[in-house]
Protein backbone atom coordinates (compact mmCIF):
# COMPACT_ATOMS: atom_id res chain seq x y z
CA UNK A 1 0.00 0.00 0.00
CA UNK A 2 1.30 3.40 -0.63
CA UNK A 3 0.80 6.31 1.44
CA UNK A 4 -3.18 7.81 1.82
CA UNK A 5 -3.91 3.87 1.27
CA UNK A 6 -3.61 4.10 -2.67
CA UNK A 7 -2.77 0.98 -4.36
CA UNK A 8 0.38 1.41 -5.75
CA UNK A 9 1.52 1.86 -9.18
CA UNK A 10 4.09 -0.47 -10.48
CA UNK A 11 6.39 1.05 -13.48
CA UNK A 12 6.56 -2.21 -15.19
CA UNK A 13 3.00 -1.93 -15.60
CA UNK A 14 3.54 -0.24 -18.75
CA UNK A 15 0.85 3.08 -17.17
CA UNK A 16 2.06 6.19 -18.98
CA UNK A 17 0.78 9.76 -20.36
CA UNK A 18 -2.38 8.95 -22.33
CA UNK A 19 -2.44 9.47 -26.15
CA UNK A 20 -4.29 13.15 -27.19
CA UNK A 21 -7.31 11.99 -28.91
CA UNK A 22 -8.48 12.36 -31.96
CA UNK A 23 -10.96 15.13 -31.24
CA UNK A 24 -8.33 16.95 -29.68
CA UNK A 25 -6.06 16.96 -32.77
CA UNK A 26 -8.55 18.16 -34.76
CA UNK A 27 -9.39 21.12 -32.12
CA UNK A 28 -5.15 22.57 -32.50
CA UNK A 29 -5.63 22.26 -36.19
CA UNK A 30 -8.72 24.05 -36.15
CA UNK A 31 -7.46 27.11 -34.11
CA UNK A 32 -3.95 27.11 -36.16
CA UNK A 33 -6.05 26.95 -39.47
CA UNK A 34 -7.99 29.91 -38.00
CA UNK A 35 -4.90 31.93 -36.82
CA UNK A 36 -3.73 31.98 -40.15
CA UNK A 37 -7.21 32.75 -42.04
CA UNK A 38 -7.09 35.86 -39.24
CA UNK A 39 -2.69 36.58 -39.96
CA UNK A 40 -3.27 36.73 -43.74
CA UNK A 41 -6.92 38.54 -43.24
CA UNK A 42 -5.00 41.38 -41.51
CA UNK A 43 -2.41 41.26 -44.17
CA UNK A 44 -4.60 41.73 -46.72
CA UNK A 45 -6.07 44.75 -45.06
CA UNK A 46 -2.40 46.20 -44.23
CA UNK A 47 -1.77 46.23 -47.88
CA UNK A 48 -5.15 47.21 -48.67
CA UNK A 49 -4.54 50.18 -46.58
CA UNK A 50 -0.84 50.71 -47.08
CA UNK A 51 -1.97 51.09 -51.27
CA UNK A 52 -4.81 53.21 -50.35
CA UNK A 53 -2.53 55.57 -48.84
CA UNK A 54 0.25 55.48 -51.71
CA UNK A 55 -2.71 57.07 -53.31
CA UNK A 56 -4.00 59.92 -51.32
CA UNK A 57 -0.62 60.40 -51.26
CA UNK A 58 0.06 60.85 -54.95
CA UNK A 59 -3.21 62.50 -55.51
CA UNK A 60 -2.26 65.00 -52.64
CA UNK A 61 1.31 65.47 -54.41
CA UNK A 62 -0.57 66.32 -57.92
CA UNK A 63 -2.98 69.10 -56.19
CA UNK A 64 -0.39 70.69 -54.48
CA UNK A 65 1.34 70.76 -58.22
CA UNK A 66 -1.72 71.84 -59.47
CA UNK A 67 -2.02 75.07 -56.74
CA UNK A 68 1.20 75.66 -57.22
CA UNK A 69 0.72 76.18 -60.74
CA UNK A 70 -2.44 77.94 -60.91
CA UNK A 71 -0.88 80.32 -58.05
CA UNK A 72 1.96 81.03 -60.33
CA UNK A 73 -0.59 81.79 -63.79
CA UNK A 74 -2.46 84.34 -60.80
CA UNK A 75 0.63 85.99 -60.32
CA UNK A 76 1.47 86.28 -63.60
CA UNK A 77 -2.04 87.89 -65.00
CA UNK A 78 -1.74 90.20 -62.13
CA UNK A 79 1.20 91.46 -62.99
CA UNK A 80 0.15 91.74 -66.41
CA UNK A 81 -3.06 93.38 -65.26
CA UNK A 82 -1.66 95.57 -63.44
CA UNK A 83 1.48 97.04 -66.13
CA UNK A 84 -1.82 97.54 -68.03
CA UNK A 85 -3.53 99.48 -65.28
CA UNK A 86 -0.27 101.84 -65.56
CA UNK A 87 0.18 102.17 -68.61
CA UNK A 88 -2.45 105.20 -68.97
CA UNK A 89 -0.52 106.91 -65.99
CA UNK A 90 2.95 106.18 -67.78
CA UNK A 91 1.16 107.78 -70.75
CA UNK A 92 0.21 111.17 -69.41
CA UNK A 93 3.44 111.37 -67.45
CA UNK A 94 5.36 111.14 -70.99
CA UNK A 95 2.87 113.82 -71.62
CA UNK A 96 3.17 115.79 -68.96
CA UNK A 97 7.18 115.66 -69.59
CA UNK A 98 7.06 116.45 -72.87
CA UNK A 99 4.92 119.84 -72.35
CA UNK A 100 6.84 120.81 -69.58
CA UNK A 101 9.98 120.01 -71.11
CA UNK A 102 9.38 122.06 -74.42
CA UNK A 103 7.64 125.23 -72.20
CA UNK A 104 11.33 125.12 -69.60
CA UNK A 105 12.98 125.28 -73.51
CA UNK A 106 10.53 128.13 -74.94
CA UNK A 107 10.95 130.24 -71.56
CA UNK A 108 14.84 129.72 -71.91
CA UNK A 109 15.50 131.02 -75.80
CA UNK A 110 17.81 133.73 -75.79
CA UNK A 111 14.99 135.22 -78.85
CA UNK A 112 12.62 135.34 -76.09
CA UNK A 113 12.61 138.95 -74.44
CA UNK A 114 9.13 140.22 -73.45
CA UNK A 115 7.60 138.30 -69.70
CA UNK A 116 5.86 135.01 -70.27
CA UNK A 117 2.39 135.51 -70.77
CA UNK A 118 0.29 134.66 -67.49
CA UNK A 119 -2.96 133.46 -69.61
CA UNK A 120 -0.20 130.93 -71.74
CA UNK A 121 1.21 129.76 -68.57
CA UNK A 122 -2.64 129.28 -66.59
CA UNK A 123 -3.72 127.51 -69.71
CA UNK A 124 -0.66 124.88 -69.79
CA UNK A 125 -1.37 124.14 -66.34
CA UNK A 126 -4.77 123.77 -66.53
CA UNK A 127 -3.79 121.47 -68.97
CA UNK A 128 -1.41 119.31 -66.84
CA UNK A 129 -3.51 119.24 -64.92
CA UNK A 130 -6.73 117.53 -66.72
CA UNK A 131 -4.39 115.32 -68.22
CA UNK A 132 -3.15 114.18 -64.67
CA UNK A 133 -7.02 113.50 -64.15
CA UNK A 134 -7.22 111.96 -67.59
CA UNK A 135 -5.20 109.25 -66.43
CA UNK A 136 -6.68 108.61 -63.10
CA UNK A 137 -9.88 108.26 -64.71
CA UNK A 138 -8.47 105.01 -66.72
CA UNK A 139 -7.55 103.56 -63.32
CA UNK A 140 -11.15 104.00 -61.87
CA UNK A 141 -10.55 107.32 -60.26
CA UNK A 142 -12.78 110.47 -61.31
CA UNK A 143 -12.16 113.79 -60.00
CA UNK A 144 -15.02 116.31 -58.59
CA UNK A 145 -14.68 119.48 -58.06
CA UNK A 146 -16.20 121.59 -55.50
CA UNK A 147 -18.17 125.36 -56.12
CA UNK A 148 -17.59 128.31 -53.54
CA UNK A 149 -20.92 128.92 -51.98
CA UNK A 150 -21.60 124.94 -51.58
CA UNK A 151 -22.55 123.66 -48.50
CA UNK A 152 -19.23 122.28 -46.34
CA UNK A 153 -19.30 118.19 -46.22
CA UNK A 154 -17.13 116.97 -44.04
CA UNK A 155 -17.34 113.58 -46.07
CA UNK A 156 -15.98 115.47 -49.04
CA UNK A 157 -14.57 118.28 -47.99
CA UNK A 158 -11.36 119.13 -45.87
CA UNK A 159 -11.37 122.46 -44.12
CA UNK A 160 -7.68 124.30 -44.62
CA UNK A 161 -8.87 127.91 -43.74
CA UNK A 162 -11.65 129.45 -42.19
CA UNK A 163 -12.68 132.89 -43.73
CA UNK A 164 -14.66 135.05 -41.44
CA UNK A 165 -17.86 136.36 -43.12
CA UNK A 166 -20.87 138.62 -42.57
CA UNK A 167 -24.05 137.21 -44.05
CA UNK A 168 -26.06 134.60 -42.61
CA UNK A 169 -26.05 132.96 -45.19
CA UNK A 170 -23.29 132.05 -46.25
CA UNK A 171 -22.02 130.54 -42.86
CA UNK A 172 -20.78 127.34 -43.31
CA UNK A 173 -20.35 127.16 -46.90
CA UNK A 174 -17.28 126.63 -49.13
CA UNK A 175 -15.61 130.17 -50.07
CA UNK A 176 -12.69 128.99 -51.59
CA UNK A 177 -11.50 125.91 -52.87
CA UNK A 178 -7.48 124.83 -52.69
CA UNK A 179 -7.85 121.65 -54.26
CA UNK A 180 -10.01 119.35 -56.08
CA UNK A 181 -11.16 115.82 -54.42
CA UNK A 182 -10.96 112.28 -55.81
CA UNK A 183 -13.41 109.27 -55.56
CA UNK A 184 -13.44 105.71 -56.92
CA UNK A 185 -16.86 103.82 -56.91
CA UNK A 186 -18.47 106.50 -54.29
CA UNK A 187 -15.55 106.36 -51.97
CA UNK A 188 -13.79 109.12 -51.62
CA UNK A 189 -9.75 108.74 -51.97
CA UNK A 190 -8.98 112.50 -51.17
CA UNK A 191 -11.03 114.95 -49.95
CA UNK A 192 -11.03 118.38 -51.71
CA UNK A 193 -9.38 121.14 -49.66
CA UNK A 194 -11.89 123.87 -48.92
CA UNK A 195 -12.06 127.37 -47.10
CA UNK A 196 -14.96 127.20 -44.77
CA UNK A 197 -16.78 130.61 -43.87
CA UNK A 198 -17.75 131.46 -39.94
CA UNK A 199 -20.15 134.12 -39.02
CA UNK A 200 -18.01 136.74 -37.53
CA UNK A 201 -18.88 137.32 -34.09
CA UNK A 202 -20.99 140.48 -33.36
CA UNK A 203 -18.47 143.26 -31.47
CA UNK A 204 -20.37 144.41 -28.48
CA UNK A 205 -21.21 147.78 -28.40
CA UNK A 206 -19.05 150.36 -26.49
CA UNK A 207 -19.66 150.65 -22.78
CA UNK A 208 -20.51 154.54 -21.42
CA UNK A 209 -20.12 155.81 -17.70
CA UNK A 210 -23.06 158.72 -16.89
CA UNK A 211 -23.68 160.00 -13.01
CA UNK A 212 -21.13 156.97 -11.62
CA UNK A 213 -23.40 154.20 -13.85
CA UNK A 214 -22.30 152.08 -16.30
CA UNK A 215 -24.44 152.38 -19.35
CA UNK A 216 -24.33 150.07 -22.68
CA UNK A 217 -24.67 152.67 -25.80
CA UNK A 218 -26.16 149.81 -27.76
Amino acid sequence: MSRDGEPPVSEASGAGPEPPRDGDAEGAKGAADAGAVLHAEVRDALAGLTARLDRERERAEHREAVIDRLHDENQRLRRGELQAMLEPVRAALYRLHDQARRESDRLRTPELTDAPDPRRTAALLAALADDVADALARLGVERFTVEPGAPYDGSRHRPVAVTPVDDPVADGTVTDVQSDGFEQSGKVLRKAAVSVGRLAEPVPAAETTHNGQTTNSG
